[in-house]
């Protein structure tokens, strides 16, 4: 097409972004692809757009959607299982559902080679998925199997009526030993990938009780009032108390050596909620998976 009059004198990736209503950022990445000609010239993203030229425009393929893979998943158990409802015990290393740029297993492919169905609405790849875990935290994670449990089950989630208790071994010995922390939670300055305790953050509560203290350690039991991502990393790194093994939020790598932890120990231990068919009370618990129990020995036996 011909460059508008309303464009001209504007670089080609502001242009571009007003013309195809893309980002900017995108727009800029068509052109240093060379997917932008000018007159039949190769244009940059910083070139100027003259009226009447001929724009030629080469706009990348459409992503293929991510799919669920169904692979049998070694250590991923079925805690509780109904025509409405299943629950698993979610090892490390396994996503809830895919997404683009995960190319691991996930839940959802692992139930679909355990032969669930799940015939619930929302978008393809999170069908089921109610509430998620960090790829590196494991424990109990419902999916919901129908449509009734997914609309029911969301709103428990939503308006917390849900019991959500999670054990962690954090360094060193809060004070108090039992507490709150009431900090909001934000994506961290420096880094895409991590959250932190911002002023501008979302609203966020942590309940916790100490269960045991160790010489270098404390196992707390921990009870979520809000859910946000990394909530508890994020909130005990910013009390200096990071979760033994979390090197992404500042734990000690020698002490994680020691306990053996490739990881953050961080278990998500048990859910209550009411069931979504008939309203009973319901509790699912995980067992400590091996890697955390053996942390944990470590501490128990004074080796640390």
């Amino acid at each position: 097409m011909p460059v508008p009059e309303g464009l001209a004198g504007m670089r080609v990736d502001a242009g571009l972004a007003r013309l195809l209503g893309l980002s900017r950022t995108a727009a800029a990445a068509i052109a240093e692809d060379g997917g932008v000609l000018i007159d039949g010239a190769s244009a940059g993203k910083s070139d100027k757009l003259t009226a009447g030229a001929w724009l030629e425009v080469r706009l990348p393929d459409a992503p293929k959607p991510v799919e669920n893979t169904p692979v049998e998943i070694e250590g991923m158990s079925i805690l509780y299982s109904d025509d409405d409802i299943v629950a698993v015990d979610k090892p490390p290393g396994v996503a809830a559902h895919a997404t683009v740029g995960w190319h691991g297993p996930t839940v959802l492919g692992g139930l679909a080679a355990a032969g669930f169905r799940i015939s619930t609405s929302g978008i393809h790849e999170r069908q089921g998925i109610v509430h998620r875990l960090d790829v590196g935290t494991s424990g109990v994670m419902v999916v919901a199997l129908s449509e009734r449990a997914y609309t029911v089950l969301k709103r428990a989630f939503k308006q917390r009526t849900v019991d959500k208790r999670y054990h962690a071994l954090v360094q060193g010995h809060p004070d108090p030993s039992s507490g709150t922390i009431d900090a909001p939670i934000g994506r961290h300055r420096g880094h895409d990938w991590k959250f932190a305790v911002t002023e501008r953050g979302r609203h966020s509560i942590t309940h916790y009780d100490t269960l045991e203290a160790h010489q270098a350690a404390s196992l707390l039991d921990i009870e979520l009032e809000t859910g946000r991502t990394h909530q508890i990393r994020v909130h005990f790194a910013a009390l200096h108390h990071p979760c033994c093994g979390d090197l992404t939020y500042g734990a000690d790598p020698t002490l994680a050596k020691k306990l053996g932890l490739e990881r953050q120990w961080l278990h998500a231990r048990s859910l209550t909620f009411a069931h979504p068919a008939d309203g009973r009370r319901i509790e699912i618990t995980s067992p400590y998976p091996p890697d955390l129990q053996h942390a944990l020995d470590v501490l128990r036996r004074h080796e640390l």
